[in-house]
């Protein structure tokens, strides 16, 4: 059937999660690994001794075998950054930076993501910060695109507009 070929990217998030973990807390293995003088062949077997630990699916096994045969393991963070930046945007989903001069209740950042995502035609996934140098208001990163409803934003603008009228 095609729906069993259909890769279940939530348990396999949280194997990439469980894999970088242990990569993090081994110093050992990112050595290992990033040694020269071991063969690819045995980074693969210890892989794999590592996956019957695990439990990885095949697909992301695959992965790292291929990472370890191109000698690019060391930019697992990297590549899985960028399957998720992938993944997220087929699934519709956009990344959006919120930057506020005072800490948001839930019900306030709840409206600002609900407005947000209808500005940006989809479902966002937000990450707010703090900044009391915009003085008020708030700085939405979306992709590329910049939406600066600050204060300090309103008041250069103005200054330009003084300086230039």
């Amino acid at each position: 059937m095609v729906a069993d070929l259909k890769l279940d990217t939530a348990a396999l998030d949280v194997q990439l999660d469980d894999f970088l973990a242990t990569w993090d807390g081994s110093a050992e293995l990112r050595e290992l690994f990033a040694n020269p003088a071991v063969a690819a062949t045995q980074k693969i077997a210890i892989l794999d001794k590592l996956n019957a630990r695990l439990g990885l699916r095949k697909e992301l096994r695959n992965l790292l075998a291929v990472l370890i045969h191109n000698d690019r393991i060391g930019q697992v963070h990297e590549v899985v950054q960028a399957y998720r930046a992938e993944l997220q945007e087929r699934m519709g989903i956009r990344q959006v930076e919120i930057v506020t001069a005072r800490a948001l209740s839930e019900k306030d950042r709840g409206g600002m993501v609900a407005g947000i995502g209808k500005l940006a035609r989809a479902r966002i996934q937000a990450s707010f910060s703090l900044d009391a140098s915009i003085l008020g208001g708030a700085v939405v990163r979306i992709g590329s695109t910049v939406y600066d409803g600050s204060v300090r934003g309103r008041l250069e603008r103005l200054k330009a507009a003084l300086i230039a009228g």
